[in-house]
């Protein structure tokens, strides 16, 4: 089984210039996430641009690290394209009984494949950390 967005490539990427709105979020606030991709091959290509989230520390069983967004590129060779993100509140909400807003510490990864999976594509996967602040609350009281 292939990991997503893999499929085959004849050009290779490079991911740089990893941009959030803010490094500290409101319970309730939404974040805007930039990076430029590049392809740096020999021949035009397209790119499935990933967008995944980890939690810190949930308070329920989370996956590791979950898809959130992805947009597909066609980049020509030598080109660079900036690639814009919009990750809700609601994105970041857990099940428990409701969807239910948590505080804490959350690491985006953007890249052209999963973070830290064994079989990788020759491009690299872009992190940074944000904190969010506040009281814990259903996703509905926003």
């Amino acid at each position: 089984m292939y990991p997503f967005g893999y499929g085959l490539s004849y050009t290779t990427f490079q991911y740089r210039d990893l941009v959030v709105s803010a490094d500290q979020v409101p319970i309730c606030g939404n974040l805007s996430i930039s990076a430029v991709v590049e392809n740096v091959g020999s021949r035009d290509g397209e790119e499935v641009v990933q967008l995944y989230l980890r939690w810190g520390q949930p308070s329920v069983p989370m996956p590791r690290w979950q898809l959130v967004g992805f947009h597909r590129l066609p980049i020509r060779q030598g080109q660079a394209a900036k690639v814009a993100f919009l990750l809700s509140f609601s994105q970041r909400a857990v099940w428990a009984g409701q969807w239910w807003l948590e505080p804490g510490l959350f690491t985006i990864f953007v890249g052209g494949q999963q973070p830290f999976q064994e079989v990788r594509l020759p491009s690299n996967v872009l992190q940074t950390d944000f904190h969010v602040f506040g009281d814990s609350r259903g996703a509905s009281q926003c």
